[in-house]
């Protein structure tokens, strides 16, 4: 008993020595690596303790005494996780025009279900016959080429995890004061999945690219004829035309049958339900990318085509709605991103920005795809002030809100990407904060 007594103590003891490395209780990111042990002796708060915490805890409930549910061709959530759903946002007075918002603050992980991927919609999700669609490749090349998904599917596939943002997520930031919504609500038009397809540099080498040809624009088969115009340069990069996510065919809501993805570069570019690529020598300026997705500058001049998306993070857990229970020791959790390629390190601070620690980066860190992070942090019951700093590998900094403000303005909706502060009472409270 003495021994056993001691090597408790000692864990313990070995857990504490983690001392706080920033202000406000913020704890040294390595105890993620010590053994289970020495980590759960300093967690262990929230589990039941003996005699609960035997055998004797258990009981024999109603779902243990009758078989369960028959067999079923598609699996479904539990019953109980029915709030793990998408948010919908459609325009006012409209049921075909608008958004719906992928739960971070209730996943885990990196991927997103393709139930939850977010959508946005001009003009409805059309019901399309796959055995009829067309998809054509134009303009300036040597040979326009037309595909069946069933000739796309016969070339050599290829994978690509990567996020996909909405260039107007976090719109609602630029506002003066701080929007007391979930994380879903303002920050929703977010996802992430691996997804597979044919790299459009096969396809655009088949066709022969006329040395003319700088810009490409990419049309959709819905009602509104989404259309955008991309580089060339990054087509032949890494662009896929996908036929599947996260290892199924491509659902309606997120472009079936193919679709374009565009790693790093904002929503609009990967467009849905593909039709044709016309290749140009210069942008189409479509209809798509003039009346929208420039970013206006209190100048009165405005950015036009700034496709990726800067480098991002957020913590999602605790945020508004998820209230701390009891002080403590609880873990910080968020997600960390950016389209100019891998995160290199997230900072978070509980003091509002006047000390940061490093947080624990979730393996694999791939480019330009989600990136979760980890931080310990023992909150003693006081007044708190969450924030999370990510840089890329290319030394992008995520900025102040102060800074992103002072250098756009606030007359955009676009391209938000300014660190985001979480409020957290003595009460437990969590509220979204200006600091």
């Amino acid at each position: 008993m003495t021994s056993k007594m001691t090597s408790q103590s000692a864990a313990r003891r070995s857990a504490g020595a983690a001392e706080s490395v920033a202000g406000n209780g913020l704890l040294d990111r390595r105890i993620f690596l010590r053994s289970g042990a020495v980590f759960a002796a300093g967690i262990t708060s929230g589990a039941l303790t003996a005699p609960a915490a035997g055998a004797q805890a258990l009981q024999i409930e109603p779902w243990m005494k009758t078989p369960g549910a028959p067999l079923s061709g598609y699996g479904q959530p539990s019953q109980y996780e029915a709030k793990v759903a998408r948010i919908l946002t459609p325009v006012p007075g409209q049921t075909q025009i608008g958004t719906s918002r992928t739960p971070l603050h209730l996943l885990e992980g990196t991927i997103t279900p393709n139930g939850l991927h977010f959508e946005r919609h001009h003009s409805g999700v059309p019901d399309i016959n796959p055995d009829a669609h067309r998809f054509v490749i134009h303009g300036l090349v040597r040979q326009p080429l037309v595909f069946t998904l069933d000739a796309l599917s016969r070339y050599p596939m290829h994978a690509r995890t990567t996020f996909i943002e909405c260039a107007g997520n976090g719109a609602l930031l630029f506002q003066n004061a701080p929007v007391q919504q979930t994380v879903q609500q303002f920050q929703g038009l977010l996802s992430c999945a691996e997804w597979t397809g044919v790299r459009l540099a096969d396809l655009l080498d088949e066709a022969g690219v006329d040395p003319k040809a700088q810009w490409l624009v990419a049309e959709g088969a819905d009602a509104a004829g989404f259309s955008r115009s991309i580089p060339l340069a990054k087509a032949t990069d890494d662009v896929l035309v996908a036929l599947y996510q996260n290892g199924e065919r491509l659902r309606p809501s997120n472009g079936y049958p193919m679709r374009l993805v565009v790693p790093g570069y904002e929503g609009n570019t990967h467009v849905k339900w593909l039709r044709r690529i016309k290749l140009t020598e210069g942008p189409a300026m479509t209809k798509d990318e003039t009346s929208k997705y420039t970013i206006t500058l209190n100048s009165g001049k405005s950015l036009q085509f700034v496709h990726p998306q800067e480098c991002k993070s957020l913590i999602t857990r605790p945020s508004h709605g998820l209230a701390m229970k009891e002080p403590g020791l609880c873990e910080i959790s968020g997600i960390a991103w950016s389209g100019y390629g891998k995160i290199a390190k997230v900072e978070v601070s509980a003091d509002g920005g006047r000390s940061y620690a490093p947080a624990m980066l979730q393996e694999p860190v791939l480019s330009k795809s989600l990136t979760r992070f980890r931080m310990l942090w023992r909150w003693n019951g006081g007044p708190a002030t969450l924030q999370s700093r990510a840089t890329d590998e290319t030394g992008q900094v995520q900025p102040t809100r102060a800074a992103q403000i002072a250098s756009r303005g606030s007359r955009t909706i676009y391209h938000w990407n300014a660190i985001t502060s979480w409020g957290v009472s003595d009460k437990g409270e969590v509220k979204h904060v200006y600091a």
